[in-house]
């Protein structure tokens, strides 16, 4: 029988970009990671060519804790040619040269979104050897890494280390919060709820978010996976206040935030 682990990965990064269904002058992120971008990064880090088969991780099951949300960014840009001229458009001619859009374009807008100031915990489930060689090629990566762009360097330590023999949700309550700490600080109770969604074929949802390659000259298909939605609560290592202890907002110690409300 093949031994199972679980590879634990912290996902943090100012900005992160799990792209979804949207193309071309709009592209738009799901508020979690998605498989497609995780199984990306994998892919980076042991130096699969675009073109490499996927067989083997298309097999890891995929949970994701949202130990901070973040924020939606979005990043409006317009685009012109120096010179008044129209801009090109995608379609060539018979020479490969690139048509002019018709009719006359002289301004392009482009809108992209990103989760700005997230942290995620992600666990992937599979053969025990399969998730050492990835584990290892995490810390040692063959590409550069990037959460769902390539504008979107990670921060911090990407792996936790390897948990043998463990379920995704046994795994995902056991890991300490990977929060920052100003987010940390403004829940003052001993334990935090956290929202997860788990790779589950008897689950209540379906994400299409499954790639069949990364080659671009084919272009990648998506098809379904079954996920269910849950809560995960864990120790949060504040101690349990008083029942009578208010925060003073004049004390600096207090931890009172006056930007919260603004999320920042």
């Amino acid at each position: 029988m093949t031994a199972l682990a679980a590879l634990v990965l912290r996902l943090a990064a100012p900005l992160q970009s799990w792209g979804g269904p949207s193309r071309y002058n709009r592209r738009d992120t799901q508020p979690r990671p998605t498989k497609s971008g995780v199984l990306g990064l994998l892919a980076a880090a042991a130096g699969r060519p675009r073109e490499a088969s996927l067989t083997d991780l298309l097999g890891l099951d995929l949970g994701v804790r949202v130990d901070q949300p973040g924020s939606l960014l979005r990043d409006y840009q317009t685009v012109s040619d120096h010179r008044g001229l129209p801009l090109p458009s995608s379609q060539v001619n018979a020479k490969g040269m690139q048509k002019k859009t018709s009719p006359a374009k002289y301004t392009g807008v482009t809108q992209r979104y990103y989760l700005q100031d997230a942290v995620f915990t992600v666990a992937l489930r599979g053969p025990s050897a399969l998730l050492t060689t990835l584990d290892h090629a995490i810390r040692h990566p063959a590409f550069p890494l990037f959460l769902g762009r390539r504008s979107c360097p990670p921060t911090g330590p990407l792996s936790l280390g390897v948990h043998p023999d463990a379920e995704l949700t046994s795994v995902l309550e056991s890991v300490p919060w990977q929060a920052a700490p100003h987010h940390r600080s403004r829940v003052r109770g001993t334990h935090v709820t956290l929202p997860a969604t788990i790779e589950d074929p008897h689950g209540e949802d379906t994400i299409g978010d499954v790639p069949d390659t990364y080659d671009l000259r084919t272009g990648t298909a998506f098809t379904d996976r079954t996920v269910r939605h849950t809560w995960i609560t864990i120790p949060t290592g504040h101690q349990q206040p008083a029942t009578d202890d208010r925060p003073n907002p004049n004390d600096p110690a207090s931890g009172h935030d006056p930007f919260a409300l603004l999320g920042w």
